[in-house]
């Protein structure tokens, strides 16, 4: 009963979000979303919820479970923010695609694993370190200092989903 309110709960706020733009758009002129804007929205809420849905049934482990939750909205917030306005520079800056091959390299971890926790412990240990060699280059570099420690925030939910894939592992069930 409870696993039903929160995939509810995530559903709704799914849906909440999707509007949200519209709402807004009601208001002030500083949001003008074109219709591609809303499809490509509903696109990332639908496969985060989608991810969410299939790989934390992969395991009854409420670790498990919170590890999911956290890597599919770190990976949700990477391309959101890529997309809207870009960690390093602008959107536009053809670097800020290594972030997403982080992303890639996390998803291709869990699924070499077959999603095991062990397995997912080690693949987003990968992509924070990844994410976090990014970030360290632009800000050694100083392409834009504010982008890099933007980046390199980004490490520590990966570190966290991580630590719950490990628990997972250690204490199954």
């Amino acid at each position: 009963m409870a696993g039903n309110r929160l995939r509810i709960a995530i559903w709704g706020l799914a849906a909440a979000l999707w509007l949200l733009p519209l709402v807004a758009m009601q208001f002030t002129d500083e949001v003008n979303w074109t219709t591609f804007d809303f499809v490509f929205w509903a696109g990332m809420l639908l496969v985060a919820c989608a991810a969410y849905e299939v790989v934390s049934r992969m395991s009854p482990s409420r670790a498990y479970r919170a590890g999911v939750g956290v890597a599919v909205v770190t990976g949700f917030l990477v391309v959101w923010v890529n997309g809207a306005v870009g960690m390093i520079g602008s959107e536009e800056n053809a670097y800020n695609l290594l972030f997403l091959v982080a992303l890639v390299v996390g998803a291709a971890g869990a699924l070499l694993s077959w999603f095991r926790p062990a397995g997912m412990a080690w693949s987003l240990y990968a992509t924070a370190a990844l994410h976090g060699a990014i970030g360290l280059v632009a800000l050694v570099a100083g392409w834009d200092t504010r982008g890099a420690v933007l980046a390199l925030g980004f490490v520590l939910p990966w570190l966290f989903s991580a630590s719950l894939f490990r628990h997972a592992a250690l204490h199954p069930g």
